[in-house]
């Protein structure tokens, strides 16, 4: 029965979908600057994701390394949104030490949350991290008709966010945000 009732709702939802990617680090960004490519930043979590997103037939369009900052990653989120992008993933800066911006700066531009990304996110971590999990503020929400994610910087949880969730509902969320 649940088989049957998740494959009807997401009936018309497989296609290729566009991302962008934005590594959110003030250290990495001292060291490498504006460069647009993970590979150029020695940035695992970022060659991570997008092998992950290629790998299930998506593309990413662009890459950005930016200095956690709430000028830079408004910037860099604005940018995203406003090009032909689907899904706008950050990684990077959503911990608890004051450096820590990402959630203070993106989560304000949220027209919508998705709330349950974060609630899944806590819950399949713990697994990983047991009650670490507190630690982070994972979230999601729409902007501009985009999905956004903002996911820790550890490769770890890039790879658990994009292949336990947001890699088997691409279509699915993309097909409501366009509604």
């Amino acid at each position: 029965m649940k088989d049957s009732v998740v494959k009807e709702h997401k009936k018309g939802t497989k296609r290729s979908c566009n991302y962008v990617v934005i590594s959110v680090s003030s250290s990495r960004f001292a060291i490498y600057g504006a460069v647009s490519s993970p590979e150029d930043a020695d940035d695992i979590s970022g060659e991570k994701m997008i092998d992950m997103i290629s790998s299930e037939g998506h593309y990413v369009s662009k890459y950005s390394l930016v200095s956690d900052d709430e000028a830079s990653l408004i910037a860099a989120v604005n940018e995203a949104a406003d090009s032909d992008a689907d899904i706008i993933i950050t990684t990077g800066g959503t911990g608890l030490a004051q450096a820590d911006v990402t959630i203070e700066s993106i989560t304000p531009l949220f027209e919508k949350r998705m709330p349950g990304f974060g609630e899944l996110f806590r819950y399949k971590s713990i697994a990983q991290i047991g009650s670490s999990v507190i630690l982070t503020r994972a979230d999601a929400g729409t902007y501009k008709g985009k999905a956004v994610f903002c996911l820790p910087g550890s490769p770890a949880a890039v790879e658990l966010a994009l292949e336990a969730i947001i890699l088997p509902e691409t279509g699915h969320i993309i097909k409501h945000v366009l509604q």
